[in-house]
């Protein structure tokens, strides 16, 4: 009681602090936000030494620094490792935000009658993985801190995490810890909250097609030669069929099928096909074929266009064939398919299909694998009973779309399950303008964190 106490007496002025942090735009993938990278970097450093951190350091990599910070009560006590993102997804387009997106405003929603917090970064992690400063905060403040910890935040997370593994093969034993606390990642709802045990894995790629050696007028040359960006649509549309299956050879060859069983108890989630489809706007749901939409964004792989340019896209009209055509496209991998092979037969299928008439280049961005993690563990059971204990409900495990690279480095080399304790919700437009994060849910999560901590020292003592 003396942490929620805690929690509740100093509501405005966590909410403030995390409104600072989301006003830094820390975009990991834009050079010309760098300075601001370093600047969140030392805020959570100063955050975690004002929350009571004994060792709080910034260590450098080849990129943006992790911050690593510790509070060890008592080696002979369980160790809880949180993991967290200090970088930002690109806040681009600007004009589609209703506000700036990093001049942070909380408006009431719909699914948000509390307020909802609207800036890049909201979710996606700052206001995700603060939680977990301010618990730490009010159990310190409160002499109520049952295990110790350790904190992991990294600036690096949204372009890849490259230098993240070389941080963890070398630094195993500051790393060591009894479960690993990540949140990135979201619930079914506020009435239904679930623990993700599964995440997809991905390869992101870009490719270029090229014609002429030069721009070539429409009228002159049109219809003789090709244009990159039609051939590059032919080629991107080959790679799924009419039940959109990919068709990339060996592309599933090792995916992991699910039991009749287990694609039941996955469909047993809590899920409105129609109020899914009014929430996007959309008239229908599209997808592979024999496979529902829990299943498809869960245990199936994609394969998707992220981005695409060439030619003329300015005012009025400009009537050329272009040179040269570009794309940027996503994979998302399921167990057991490994990035590198994908990405590999991505090059091999790409170049295989060009024509003649052009010339292709393919390029492996980053990549990362998926993960299943176990719902048995201690670590799992105490996150279950927290959020019982501050939802009133048991969790239900689910499976979620999104890549989290560092969840199977973690599995290999800290040999632990990393606990997926998310309290977003998907519609929170992340990495969309209007990003966006409930007020309550960033206060319900920092409860539920403190109380993990509780349940995980109770179920670990038995």
């Amino acid at each position: 009681m003396a942490v929620n106490d805690f929690i509740r007496d100093n509501k405005d002025r966590f909410l403030n602090e995390l409104l600072d942090l989301l006003r830094i735009p820390s975009v990991s993938a834009d050079p010309k936000f760098k300075d601001d990278v370093f600047a969140a970097a030392n805020f959570v450093k100063e955050s975690l030494e004002k929350a009571g951190a004994d060792v709080v350091e910034i260590c450098q990599t080849k990129g943006y620094p992790i911050v690593y910070g510790e509070k060890i009560i008592d080696p002979a006590l369980q160790t809880v490792l949180v993991y967290g993102h200090y970088d930002v997804q690109p806040a681009d387009p600007y004009e589609l935000w209703d506000s700036p997106p990093f001049e942070p405003v909380i408006k009431k929603t719909k699914i948000h009658p509390e307020g909802a917090i609207f800036a890049r970064g909201s979710a996606d992690d700052k206001g995700q993985f603060y939680m977990y400063v301010k618990a730490f905060e009010a159990m310190m403040a409160s002499g109520d801190l049952p295990c110790n910890v350790k904190f992991m935040i990294e600036g690096e997370e949204e372009v890849g995490s490259d230098n993240l593994d070389k941080f963890v093969i070398e630094n195993k034993e500051k790393l060591k810890a009894d479960v690993i606390l990540i949140s990135d990642t979201h619930m079914i709802s506020m009435q239904d909250p679930s623990i993700t045990v599964g995440l997809r894995g991905m390869a992101y790629m870009e490719v270029e097609v090229t014609g002429s050696n030069r721009d070539l007028h429409s009228g002159t040359y049109g219809g003789a030669v090709a244009n990159p960006i039609n051939v590059l649509c032919d080629m991107i549309a080959s790679m799924q069929d009419e039940d959109k299956h990919i068709t990339i050879p060996g592309f599933y060859d090792k995916v992991q099928e699910l039991t009749a069983a287990q694609r039941e108890r996955l469909n047993e989630a809590p899920f409105d096909l129609n109020e899914y489809k009014e929430k996007l706007d959309i008239d229908d749901v599209h997808g592979e074929k024999g496979y529902t939409t829990i299943e498809r964004v869960g245990i199936r792989p994609t394969l998707d266009v992220n981005g695409i340019w060439g030619g003329y896209i300015g005012e009025g009209a400009k009537t050329v064939l272009p040179s040269k055509a570009h794309a940027k496209i996503s994979m998302r991998l399921v167990p057991d398919q490994d990035w590198r092979e994908i990405a590999e037969l991505f090059e091999n299928h790409f170049k295989s299909i060009a024509p003649k008439s052009v010339k292709v280049k393919v390029k492996a961005h980053h990549g990362g694998s998926p993960a299943v993690v176990s719902d048995s563990s201690f670590g799992y059971k105490a996150a279950e009973a927290a959020m019982e204990e501050t939802f009133g409900k048991r969790p239900i495990p689910t499976r979620e779309g999104g890549s989290i690279p560092i969840v199977a480095l973690f599995q290999k080399e800290l040999g632990s399950d990393p606990i997926l304790f998310g309290f977003g919700l998907d519609t929170d437009a992340l990495h969309s303008p209007n990003e966006h994060y409930g007020v309550k849910n960033y206060f319900v999560g920092i409860e539920t964190i403190a109380a993990f901590f509780r349940q995980f020292r109770k179920l670990s003592e038995k």
